[in-house]
């Protein structure tokens, strides 16, 4: 796909989002490509349950989603340091070594071409973004930590319209808190308060929403007890409204407020015969003041009592879970369900046996045009990005069936799969991944909302330099095409660069 520059960008005053990433790139790609991987970080403090079950996100390779969960304190012997950007990772403050403060970076280079965008036969829309992102961790002691992150994103192209703060950004404040951490009768014990990103839950119902330029921040407080075998979080936050201009145009959004407490213990390993599995209820509570299903906005009030099964058994890795959801929506009650089942294993020996999979999901539906009981089931953040690449549909009035094979060969993965998708009430609409319906969707016939076929090949230059690209087709089933819809191809490609 060929790149060009945007000439409505151009008469802003502004470069293209790839000509401004390229100095940055050239500036980091030369030093990540003098080692094959970064020093792996020891933990440190107390460590009472396994580091991958906390909620703080995956951390592959020593680097984070979250970029506070990295712990990079095993850089406090010179002799770890590898280069310049480990030099970055561990800067002493104190004599003892004790006060320290780490820094991180990224930039992510994004092109993406669709067609028929919004499913509708209109002209061809290419974006083109830009991330870059800094932050600081600075840790005073075992008991004290400050974390800071700033982001800018950049956007132009062709057709894409006037992009929303979570795609063009000139600066936000993504992350602001404050940790106090201890260690009470042999528990790890903490509390965080400020603005912070959240990942504590199936990656099916809580995301940063990591396709957009700028990663979703929330507001408020999280504090969690951690043991041996199990630990308890828990935590309430206001999502961020982002603005495009300057950080002072972003604030608290203080119609919506997501509350709860999740919980993880271990499950015994010769239950499922030397398994590693994690068993993980969750409470939760969202309110949000405009809620709308079919022609209604009200007041929403929605619950979530489920819990998450993941982890590996034997050869088999799986990612189970299940949110039951009641409430109330403008007085009419609510009564949903999401079920989400991921499997996979390796065919064959060795790193590089192909790997199969299956995805079994299911979202409820109804209600929303009939006046009556509230059935479409919603996640409280929107992760679209397993059901379409380019953000079409949410596992709202949903069931995916989903197998797909992923080969690895050294540095390089490829992953093919295709989507069965269809909807769950007849009597409800299709749902785009803001929740909102494809118009008329909702007045024909019919369950099949199409297939949605997906390849992906990424490659590892290093743990901090990877390239990926994308490919999507979106072929409209009876439901779309009988609304007006059409058939759509997503085509994207980006590098990631970070420290």
């Amino acid at each position: 796909m060929t790149v060009h520059p945007d000439r409505r960008v151009l008469r802003r005053g502004r470069r293209p989002a790839l000509a401004l990433a390229l100095p940055a790139l050239m500036a980091m790609a030369i030093p990540a490509f003098a080692q094959e991987a970064p020093t792996t970080p020891a933990p440190a403090g107390p460590q009472p349950y396994p580091r991958n079950a906390i909620g703080n996100g995956p951390v592959i390779g020593g680097y984070g989603e979250a970029r506070w969960a990295e712990d990079w304190s095993a850089l406090r012997d010179p002799e770890r340091r590898k280069d310049i950007w480990d030099r970055l990772k561990y800067i002493p403050l104190s004599s003892d070594g004790d006060v320290w403060l780490s820094l991180s970076g990224e930039m992510r280079a994004r092109t993406a071409l669709t067609t028929s965008p919004g499913l509708r036969d209109s002209p061809d829309q290419r974006l083109d973004t830009l991330r870059l992102v800094g932050g600081a961790d600075l840790r005073v002691g075992r008991h004290l930590r400050f974390f800071g992150e700033v982001a800018h994103g950049n956007a132009g192209g062709d057709n894409y319209g006037n992009p929303v703060g979570a795609i063009r950004n000139d600066l936000a404040v993504t992350q602001a808190f404050v940790d106090v951490m201890g260690e009470v009768g042999g528990y790890e014990v903490g509390a965080r308060y400020g603005r912070q990103f959240f990942l504590d839950g199936s990656p099916y119902l809580v995301s940063t929403r990591n396709g957009a330029t700028i990663l979703m921040p929330f507001n408020g407080v999280r504090g969690w007890v951690r043991g041996q075998n199990w630990r308890a979080d828990a935590f309430d936050l206001r999502p961020t409204l982002l603005g495009t201009g300057d950080a002072s145009d972003d604030r608290s959004d203080k119609g919506r407020r997501f509350s709860g407490v999740n919980l993880s213990t271990r499950v015994p390993a010769d239950w499922v015969g030397g398994s590693r599995l994690f068993f993980d209820p969750f409470v939760w509570r969202q309110t949000m003041d405009a809620r709308r299903w079919g022609p209604v906005t009200a007041h929403e009030e929605r619950n979530y009592v489920g819990a998450r099964l993941w982890g590996q058994a034997g050869p088999v890795q799986l990612d189970w879970s299940v949110a039951h959801q009641t409430g109330e929506f403008g007085g009419r009650d609510i009564e949903a369900l999401n079920v989400f089942t991921n499997q996979s294993m390796a065919v064959g020996e060795g790193a590089n046996a192909p790997r199969v999979s299956l995805r079994v999901d299911y979202g409820s539906g109804g209600g929303a045009y009939d006046g009556g009981t509230i059935r479409n089931a919603v996640t409280p953040m929107g992760v679209p990005i397993f059901y379409s690449y380019q953000n079409v549909f949410n596992p709202v009035n949903m069931i995916a069936v989903v197998p797909g094979v992923t080969v690895r060969r050294g540095k390089t993965s490829v992953t093919g799969e295709v989507q069965l998708t269809w909807r769950a009430s007849e009597r409800d609409a299709v749902y785009r991944a803001t929740d909102l319906p494809y118009a008329g969707t909702e007045a024909v016939d019919g369950t099949r909302v199409g297939e949605v076929w997906r390849f992906q090949v990424q490659h590892n230059l290093s743990p901090r330099v990877s390239l990926l690209g994308r490919y999507e087709h979106l072929a409209a089933g009876e439901v779309l095409r009988d609304a007006g819809y059409a058939n759509s191809d997503y085509l994207t490609a980006w590098v990631n660069l970070r420290f």
